[in-house]
């Protein structure tokens, strides 16, 4: 499959940013199992998104690791909440997800680029 190529000025767009899970929940209204987390974007604010991450991580886990997540999508609503980001992850055929993290703890909030 040969994916749509895009110019260095769409990709300047996404704004993408570190954040650290200050709580993640089972998501009981969901239709397919995810947790409702709540991230710390540092200055950009705390945000809150529907991730299904069930398969490699128990909630307990996500608490205090930090993640790369888009945050210029529009809201969007998912079951009963608003989700105001994007968590970013590796997908694999089994659609089991592997988050995306800095290697190194840095400071909530820095943009990815």
């Amino acid at each position: 499959m040969t994916e749509e190529l895009i110019n260095p000025q769409h990709f300047t767009k996404i704004e993408m940013r570190v954040a650290t899970v200050i709580s993640a929940v089972v998501f009981e209204k969901a239709h397919r199992p995810a947790y409702i987390m709540t991230l710390d974007f540092g200055k950009h604010g705390i945000k809150k998104t529907s991730a299904q991450l069930t398969k490699r991580y128990k909630a307990n886990e996500l608490i205090g690791k930090q993640v790369i997540a888009v945050i210029n999508f529009p809201d969007k609503q998912i079951a009963n909440i608003m989700s105001q980001c994007l968590v970013l992850g590796a997908v694999g055929d089994d659609n089991n997800i592997t988050i995306i993290s800095p290697g190194n703890r840095v400071e909530n909030g820095l943009r990815i680029g």
